[in-house]
């Protein structure tokens, strides 16, 4: 099997590489906007299936040929906190989560070439996490935002950074989702194939 994974995502490359899954990896330029009626874990279904999409309108997939794609959110309060624009922005999110639980959802879609001719199936699962933030100090979110990289992270922030070792008081649910990648949907998506 040929695997392809689609993601500009250091951390997603390096889960992948973790799960000892010979693959290549592809960057995939898609429209990450989507319908403003969904919700929760529904948003990143949708991107994570465009993104999909994005890559089979320009790439055949061949027999064999497996691409995974993925996406992330960070849900609280019933509002996504997407990447953030700017260290205000990141700032702001940070002060949003403090001292409470949000949701993470993380989806991965897996593309793959179906029979004869060009058609395309596409399976997509969605995980959920609670992640909950012990109150941060303005002292705690300056130095975050200062110090790592918030911009590249859904909600402003990574779970596996300093503000993941010093706020999260807990998490229910699967820390890879987190991450951004869900090893264990992937490994059993692989498993059955395989």
């Amino acid at each position: 099997m040929n695997i392809i994974l689609g993601s500009q995502s250091p951390r997603r490359r390096e889960l992948l590489r973790g799960l000892d899954v010979p693959h290549t990896e592809v960057t995939i330029d898609a429209d990450e906007s989507y319908p403003a009626n969904l919700q929760g874990g529904d948003i990143p279904m949708y991107i994570s299936r465009a993104k999909a999409q994005a890559y089979t309108r320009t790439h055949a997939l061949a027999a064999g040929d497996l691409l995974i794609t993925s996406d992330t959110i960070v849900w609280l309060d019933g509002q996504v906190l997407g990447k953030p624009h700017s260290a205000a922005e990141a700032k702001q999110m940070l002060r949003l989560l403090g001292g409470k639980t949000h949701q993470v959802y993380t989806a991965v879609t897996f593309a793959r070439c179906a029979g004869q001719g060009s058609n395309v199936v596409l399976d997509t699962e969605v995980d959920c996490c609670d992640v909950t933030f012990l109150p941060l100090t303005d002292a705690d979110i300056d130095y975050y935002v200062s110090h790592y990289s918030p911009m590249d992270k859904a909600g402003a922030y990574g779970i596996q950074e300093w503000i993941g070792y010093t706020a999260v008081s807990s998490i229910h649910g699967s820390f890879y989702t987190v991450m951004g990648f869900p090893t264990h949907i992937v490994h059993r998506y692989l498993a059955r194939l395989m």
